[in-house]
């Protein structure tokens, strides 16, 4: 896959995922499923979720927490694979 495809298979998808000000802890378990099922996740980070930190580093934390990967970050989205 060419990096151009995987730039539009990336802005096709619908976040499926919403972090909010319950934090991280319950959506892991959701996003490890998700990608048993799918290569791409996309996550929405609620501003509610953000208390202080970037979207990257809780898009780092959640990856960790998930046993995933962060493809990209952007505004208050992440993608995971």
């Amino acid at each position: 896959m060419t990096s151009d495809e995987r730039t539009r298979e990336i802005h096709e998808l619908d976040a499926t995922l919403r972090v909010g000000k319950s934090g991280i802890d319950p959506v892991a378990d959701e996003l490890r499923n998700q990608l048993d099922n799918e290569t791409l996740v996309k996550v929405k980070f609620l501003r509610s979720s953000l208390g202080g930190t970037t979207t990257e580093e809780l898009a780092d934390e959640l990856a960790e927490q998930a046993s995933a990967t962060v493809v990209q970050t952007r505004g208050h989205t992440a993608v995971f694979e």
